[in-house]
């Protein structure tokens, strides 16, 4: 193949000095040569100016400068087309993504008493703030206070008129001197207000805390 291209490429130099046209006798406009070159033109009606073609030097070289600038246009086409496709594609990803990091905030809830003190009793202290929960999380992500011990815990939500709301355990684990307690949420479809979280390792006594559910 690489000897056609250079008997092809000998030919074409050829054809670019060897059949002077001065006159442009029976010359084809331009725009029947940029129709043939960007094949835009049927080959039945292209094909009676190919034996003009190939004995003209002058219509040859015009042919020969379109045929690249049409190449090189439908490259620029093709790059641009590329390059809108990717565009698309990242936004996609990143709202894909951002939609699943929303879902998955949307879902687990930090509820941080590292740096609280332990209120011991079924009332909670009064100058607290109170603790931010998303009504819709599936999972609690509790980090207990400094001190806390791994082991056994129970967990419960009271309305303010004392009525327990929901209620669960789980196992608080050490990790990172962090001692961390996880539990699956269940109030989505309690009304928003106020509550009061109350949490003790499993025989002890009640700590409780101010909650907010959103």
């Amino acid at each position: 193949m690489r000897d056609e291209k250079r008997i092809l490429d000998a030919l074409g130099r050829g054809l670019l000095k060897e059949f002077p046209n001065p006159g442009r006798a029976g010359c084809p406009g331009s725009d029947v040569l940029k129709r043939i070159a960007s094949h835009e033109m049927p080959l039945t009606e292209a094909e009676k100016w190919l034996d003009h073609l190939t004995s003209c030097s002058p219509c040859y070289n015009d042919f020969s400068q379109l045929k690249v600038t049409y190449k090189q246009r439908r490259t620029r086409t093709f790059l641009a087309i590329a390059a809108g496709i990717l565009i698309v594609a990242s936004l996609a990803g990143w709202a894909f993504l951002g939609k699943h990091k929303e879902s998955f905030i949307a879902q687990t809830a930090v509820l941080d008493l590292r740096n609280r003190s332990i209120p011991r009793g079924i009332e909670p202290n009064p100058a607290e703030p109170a603790i931010e929960v998303n009504r819709a999380a599936t999972q609690w992500n509790i980090y207990l206070p400094v001190g806390s011990s791994e082991g056994q815990y129970d967990i419960r939500i009271v309305k303010p008129s004392g009525e327990i709301l929901f209620a669960a355990g789980g196992t608080a684990k050490l990790e990172d001197q962090i001692t961390s307690l996880q539990i699956p949420g269940g109030l989505s479809s309690s009304r928003p207000g106020r509550y009061v979280l109350q949490i003790r390792k499993t025989g002890s006594e009640w700590s409780s805390y101010p909650l907010l559910l959103r």
